[in-house]
């Protein structure tokens, strides 16, 4: 990327100090920061007794044979003890852990004491079933209880799980089993969204058809829906509640060694192929646990905390199991989207839980801004003291946004930056510590090192971008690509030697700290020029009239790619009025914003964009529609006709100016 248009990107002179409240209390101050650069192994080894033990590490990290770490690796512990049991025999049994929310208004509280006897009756089923430890688990549930239930106990016999996320298809559950070598499926009869139910079991009893799939040996079954005239094959397939329910409330956990793997985590290759992540159990959960205390600055006596990703992603297992739960909290688990039945479903189950830390993405703050900023603002919110964004960079305007109309405008707005590859969070301000800048994750937390370098793998100064890189090992790293450890070397570690490459673009800023640009294969070459889909997005969502914005870059014979922009309009905002005079408004904000270089050749204002079902916007497919290709697979969509109503509206090129 140019640094003319480097110096254009994300004007941003806001700051936003930390509350004199919060920082005075706050779980980690600025001396974690030296105390970690002073003695960065040591400050790990002390994070690792956070948790509990049954034998005490003594060494920290083993980096004799890289890429392949090892952590805390003469250590043995379980990590559901270390989520349920461990706070039950502290005395806080009493505690509620999940405040599950259905869809449909159904719930159920578990606490501490009641999330021991279900994981320990779980745990008891599926060995019953045979499973030993190393078995492979995949999981494909709903957002319900019995899906972090199963994720502990298969932690707590040593048998690595593979959630699979809800909304994949049948073929990519079956490329999943496949790969992991599953011998137990967990499913349900389905999950509700959006105001009905949707099957589950179903997909399962196709992807168990496809080649690969035949040491599948039993599919454990959770009725949620009721649905009925569901498939049911004799000898495979049992119900949660006939086997589960009727097992002992008690089991005694076996500790694991610390390298003992704990899950593998799909997420997709430029091959084609998903790669299947491996974490571990010692590392993983000790940054996961440090960060989930520190980021959100968890007090499990009196917040409740939400995190609205799905365990089928990794900030669900992070971010809903592991972190929070080995921390103590008290969470909110919610089945269903945010505007069903109404769009302030959220907002209200922030004021039934009386929320106090929210943590969710981008785009669903972008589209609450499109609803319009009166419906949060019909509800109680005043909970609320610390929000966070994850799984993609937030532009500077849904920042502000969030923190005024969801955090009163004084709530401080943490933006973090990992990826299934992390483990767990590595970028992002400290709530009590960190001026805050709208749309930065600002600079790496102790005990992580990243920086940004150039083609050559040099550091850029202040103010230049480049490609982010992890320069040290990290307790919650990636062990491997599960079967492929080639694949793992040549995909994370061969771009610039001795480095983890992120395959994410940035920037650092005057004052050194880090501005994520997205996806390097998100950044198109218009006329010799670099220009991230990022920075044109985030441009355009800083006009007025713009709530939510997708920017792709489509082949174009003059320029070798061409900007094509996907806009939504905020509440309010009329669609077809004038709508070749508002494209023109937006192409010259753009250029204003970034220079003419950056100005849209097409603008398409749309009432939706193509989404998965956890919310990631699927800009391959508007790549297809702007460069009038057939589509590619839409069955990740969470309404595939959007882009019926997409296609329909594409116009002709605009004017070359």
């Amino acid at each position: 990327m140019s640094n003319e248009s480097l110096a254009s990107l994300l004007k941003e002179e806001r700051r936003f100090a930390p509350p004199a409240a919060l920082a005075a209390e706050a779980n980690v101050t600025a001396e974690a920061y030296e105390q970690a650069r002073a003695d960065r192994l040591g400050f790990w080894a002390t994070q690792a007794r956070r948790l509990s033990w049954e034998t005490e590490p003594t060494q920290v990290l083993d980096w004799s044979d890289p890429p392949f770490a090892k952590w805390f690796a003469d250590g043995r512990l379980n990590v559901a003890y270390n989520c349920v049991d461990r706070h039950v025999e502290n005395g806080h049994g009493d505690r509620v852990a999940l405040h599950f929310e259905g869809e449909p208004g159904d719930t159920r509280s578990l606490t501490y004491a009641d999330l021991q006897r279900e994981v320990s009756k779980a745990a008891h089923a599926l060995t019953e079933l045979g499973v030993q430890a190393g078995d492979r688990v995949a999981i494909y549930l709903p957002m319900i209880p019995e899906a972090v239930v199963s994720m502990l106990a298969c932690a707590r016999i040593g048998a690595p799980h593979s959630v699979v996320f809800g909304g994949f298809s049948a073929d990519a559950l079956a490329t999943r089993i496949h790969d992991a070598d599953a011998r137990v499926v967990i499913t349900a009869d389905g999950g509700y969204r959006r105001g009905k139910p949707s099957p589950l079991k179903p997909a399962v009893d196709e992807a168990l058809t496809r080649p690969g799939t035949e040491n599948v040996r039993s599919v454990l079954v959770v009725r949620r829906t009721g649905q009925e005239d569901l498939a049911w094959t004799e000898g495979r397939d049992v119900w949660w509640h006939d086997l589960v329910d009727r097992q002992p409330e008690q089991h005694t956990p076996q500790a694991f060694d610390a390298e003992h793997p704990l899950f593998i985590l799909y997420t997709s290759g430029t091959t084609g192929k998903p790669k299947g992540i491996l974490h571990t159990t010692g590392g993983y959960l000790t940054q996961t646990s440090y960060t989930h205390h520190a980021v959100f600055d968890l007090k499990p006596e009196s917040d409740v905390f939400w995190c609205t990703a799905d365990v089928g992603w990794v900030t669900g297992h992070s971010y809903i199991v592991y972190g929070p739960l080995s921390n103590g909290a008290t969470e909110v688990l919610y089945e269903g989207t945010p505007d069903t039945p109404h769009q302030g479903r959220w907002w209200e189950i922030v004021q039934k839980y009386g929320v106090t830390i929210l943590y969710t993405a981008p785009t669903a703050i972008r589209a609450a801004m499109k609803w319009g900023d009166d419906i949060p603002a019909k509800f109680d919110l005043s909970s609320l003291r610390v929000l966070g964004s994850v799984g993609e960079p937030i532009n500077p305007e849904a920042w502000v946004w969030y923190r005024k109309h969801i955090g009163a405008d004084a709530t401080p707005v943490v933006d973090t930056w990992w990826q299934t590859e992390t483990g767990s969070i590595m970028i992002s301000p400290l709530p009590g510590v960190t001026e805050a800048k709208p749309g930065s994750a600002q600079v790496p937390l102790p005990g992580i090192a990243a920086t940004v370098v150039d083609d050559e793998g040099n550091e850029v100064p202040d103010g230049a971008g480049g490609y982010l890189v992890l320069t040290e090992p990290w307790p919650s790293m990636l062990r491997t690509i599960w079967g492929d450890d080639q694949r793992y070397r040549d995909t994370y570690w061969s771009r610039f030697a001795g480095r983890y490459f992120a395959g994410d673009g940035a920037k650092k800023d005057e004052d050194g700290d880090i501005w994520l640009l997205g996806r390097v294969d998100d950044v198109m070459l218009v006329s010799g020029h670099n220009i991230s889909t990022t920075e044109v997005e985030s441009a355009l969502v800083s006009h007025p009239k713009v709530a939510e914005a997708a920017v792709v870059g489509a082949k174009d014979p003059q320029t070798t790619q061409a900007i094509c922009a996907f806009v939504i309009l905020r509440g309010g905002q009329e669609q077809g009025a004038d709508e070749a005079g508002l494209v023109e408004e937006l192409r010259a904000h753009v250029a204003k914003q970034l220079g003419p270089i950056a100005k849209p050749k097409r603008i398409l204002p749309v009432s939706e964009l193509p989404k998965t079902r956890s919310g990631k916007i699927m800009r391959r497919l508007l790549r297809d529609v702007a460069e009038n290709r057939a589509l590619g697979d839409v069955t990740t969509l969470t309404d595939a006709s959007v882009m019926d109503l997409i296609q329909a509206k594409l116009p002709a090129a605009p004017s070359e100016d």
